[in-house]
């Protein structure tokens, strides 16, 4: 594509798929692989510095991880469009890298018991950071103005700078306005798939934590009743739901060396 023809439908087209998915993505990571975007490289620049600072629920680690593969495959779509000729040869062997990547996620976040912590946290991170590097080095070639695919503060910009409020025509409006929508397409997507899908599977690792928390003190009171001793009352709470929206339910149980039960 030369720098000033415009670019086909089926091209545009394209990217705003891309950008669906972009959006769809980040989502599923942000809330899935503990607070971190793995499309979105300007975001993990912030939530570093956030993690950096102490704040609870931020992991240097992970957003390291997404940036360092992020960066490599950039770096490795760089080199490869230096040698491939075609620039519509250069899309399909991005396209077909991401896809790769994104499957080789799914199947991996599939295969395991959980994706929150872990080696195969980082290892998803990596894989999904390391195609969305890939195609970012192969969007920028394209150089398609306002379809970056993972960002959109420029196209909103160009929204509000270019609008008849501003003085001038905005003839790419439709063009940025469908960016806007399919990156909020996609997020909503990601988010609804991530938390509406198997409620069993995250009412399981809830009632999990929750035993957990609850288990040190619920050992200590029934190490503290001897035998033939009455009923101790222990008072603890629940943890209800994951890091990011925690409920607390105090609770009243009846220990005895035999037992517990919580009573109303």
């Amino acid at each position: 594509m030369a720098a000033n023809s415009e670019p086909g439908r089926l091209l545009l087209a394209t990217l705003i798929v891309l950008t669906i998915i972009s959006g769809l993505v980040d989502a599923v990571s942000y809330l899935g692989l503990g607070h971190v975007f793995t499309a979105n490289m300007t975001g993990n620049v912030v939530l570093l510095g956030f993690a950096a600072a102490g704040a609870s629920g931020f992991s240097a680690p992970a957003c390291l991880t997404s940036l360092g593969a992020f960066l490599l495959g950039a770096a490795a779509a760089g080199r490869l469009a230096r040698r491939l000729g075609s620039r519509r040869r250069l899309l399909v062997v991005a396209l077909t890298t991401e896809a790769v990547a994104t499957g080789t996620a799914a199947a991996m976040a599939f295969a395991v018991t959980g994706v929150s912590a872990g080696w195969a946290r980082f290892t998803i991170i990596a894989v999904l950071a390391l195609g969305m590097g890939v195609r970012n080095a192969t969007i920028r070639r394209l150089a398609v103005p306002d379809l970056t695919t993972t960002v959109l503060t420029m196209t909103l910009t160009g929204l509000a700078a270019d609008s008849a409020l501003a003085g001038g025509d905005n003839r790419l409006a439709a063009r940025r306005a469908a960016a806007v929508a399919a990156m909020l397409t996609g997020a909503f997507a990601g988010a609804s798939a991530f938390l509406h899908a198997g409620p069993a599977g995250r009412k399981g690792v809830t009632q999990a934590r929750s035993a957990s928390r609850l288990s040190a003190p619920l050992h200590e009171a029934r190490h503290a009743s001897g035998p033939g001793e009455g009923q101790q009352e222990l008072k603890g709470a629940v943890v209800l739901g994951g890091d990011e929206a925690a409920e607390t339910v105090n609770a009243t149980f009846l220990v005895c060396p035999c037992s517990v039960r919580p009573v109303a």
